[in-house]
């Protein structure tokens, strides 16, 4: 019975993640913050098949691992990324505190929907899924005006409420091979350009806009196909 608590701790090792992350961005240390990010969204990606390698819902099904997931999901996702914004003074001085609490209440109702609300079955996510992680590094490398980022936080928050379809990138069908090796290949570059920071290349920066583009217009594709099928 010991193997599948492994799976709930190597989980667990997420929120781990989120206090040095945290720790980091309070020290000032932007890149060791998002280093630390990319480490959990790293845990967050192999989890799962650990866990359904294991048959952890089989043997502990009175321990809720998905749940354990959210939280941690919500620290490092969400938290730490409005944290971060508002230390590096990326939001305006006087009503960034506001944007940041539209963020962590926007997705606090995203999270705490129901799974079938959150995730279609045929693996799309329900609205915008709260991947303030990103947002917060393209923001930090963009150097744009703080009242931009502020614009850019409340439209993504608006859009948690927007019943949209958004590509699940490692389950929804259509393009998945496309998808993977696009996403692969960002995730290579976006690396790259976390482990130079604070140095910014900028031909980095825009080759890494690559997916994010693709991800959106394919998103916003299939859910207008959808719709019109309906």
């Amino acid at each position: 019975m010991w193997l599948p608590w492994l799976a709930h701790l190597y989980t667990g090792l997420g929120v781990v993640a989120a206090l040095a992350a945290a720790l980091a961005v309070i020290a000032g240390d932007y890149r060791g913050a998002f280093i630390w990010l990319g480490v959990q969204i790293a845990i967050d990606a192999t989890d799962g098949l650990l866990a359904r390698a294991l048959r952890v819902q089989e043997r502990l099904p009175n321990f809720d691992g998905g749940r354990l997931d959210d939280i941690i999901d919500y620290l490092t996702y969400v938290f730490v990324p409005v944290l971060l914004l508002l230390h590096a003074q990326l939001l305006p001085q006087r009503w960034g505190v506001v944007v940041a609490s539209v963020v962590l209440l926007a997705s606090g109702y995203g999270f705490s929907q129901t799974s079938a609300k959150m995730k279609t079955t045929d693996y799309f996510f329900t609205g915008f899924p709260s991947y303030w992680n990103l947002v917060a590094l393209y923001l930090f490398v963009c150097r744009l005006p703080q009242e931009v980022n502020a614009a850019i936080l409340l439209t993504f928050a608006v859009l948690v409420f927007v019943p949209l379809r958004y590509v699940y990138p490692s389950r929804t069908q259509t393009l998945n091979g496309v998808t993977n090796v696009l996403g692969a290949v960002w995730a290579l570059v976006t690396m790259w350009m976390v482990w130079r920071l604070p140095v910014i290349d900028r031909r980095l920066v825009a080759l890494s806009f690559v997916f994010p583009v693709y991800y959106f217009f394919l998103s916003f594709y299939l859910d207008r196909r959808t719709r019109r099928s309906a």
